[in-house]
């Protein structure tokens, strides 16, 4: 926490992230609700640095660095998951709003994968979430051929063996059986390359659409294909929160 006299002064940054006028931000300091990198704050005269201490509201995380974007994409089928492409194919720049700034995508998608991509200008934080290391939750809806057996779900659930080594999902749920189609929801934290294909093609299913529904926190929710979405407050709050693990 900086206290020093170019610091800003607390509730001014609390007002600034959206969440209060700055007369209510104020209560909420006097109130003991406001935490600074893990310490409840009650003096209306505290100064911080918005870009490096960490700011909490009962709990919450604020993200206070209002210059920085977050957004949501439901990536269509057929779009590569860069920002261009010297072939002139559809990239995530096409279904950004006009004016974006610079927008840099956490992780990727396969062409014929649809579903939920971040977007954002933090390039630090981007590269964060998407090193191989950090291996944040990810949850994927797969449409499949097939009537899969339970037995199946089981072999699934306790892993495979693929050509580049063993993987197993951190959770497999059958959403529905019909007819020669099955719906089955796969969490997995991997980053390998069109790891949900080749493990659902390993039990002898192979993918017919394939969706991501979520990643980290962030969930993918009604947003129509191929629009975007700010994040809110909250989530933003917790998509910092997951990054700083």
């Amino acid at each position: 926490m900086n206290e020093l006299p170019e610091g800003i002064r607390l509730q001014k940054v609390i007002a600034g992230a959206g969440l209060a006028s700055r007369r209510v931000a104020e209560e909420m300091i006097v109130d003991g609700r406001i935490e600074v990198n893990g310490r409840v704050v009650t003096e209306l005269g505290t100064r911080v640095d918005p870009e490096v201490d960490v700011i909490r509201l009962d709990g919450s995380r604020i993200p206070t660095q209002r210059h920085r974007v977050y957004l949501a994409l439901n990536k269509p089928t057929g779009v590569i998951s860069t920002m261009d492409d010297p072939q002139g194919r559809p990239t995530l720049t096409d279904f950004l709003p006009r004016k974006s700034s610079r927008l840099f995508h956490v992780g990727r998608l396969d062409v014929d994968t649809e579903g939920l991509i971040i977007l954002t200008n933090d390039g630090d934080f981007a590269q964060r979430l998407s090193h191989p290391s950090f291996e944040i939750d990810k949850v994927y809806m797969a449409e499949v051929e097939g009537s899969m057996s339970n037995q199946d779900l089981k072999s699934l659930d306790k892993g495979v063996y693929l050509d580049d080594g063993f993987i197993k999902p951190d959770k497999v749920k059958l959403v529905s059986r019909s007819g020669p189609k099955t719906l089955v929801e796969i969490t997995i934290h991997s980053g390998r390359n069109r790891v949900v294909r080749r493990m659902l093609e390993a039990v002898g299913y192979p993918v017919v659409r394939l969706a991501r529904t979520k990643v980290g926190p962030i969930q993918l929710g009604k947003l129509p294909s191929g629009q975007t979405r700010e994040l809110s407050v909250e989530e933003t709050g917790k998509l910092l929160d997951s990054a700083s693990r």
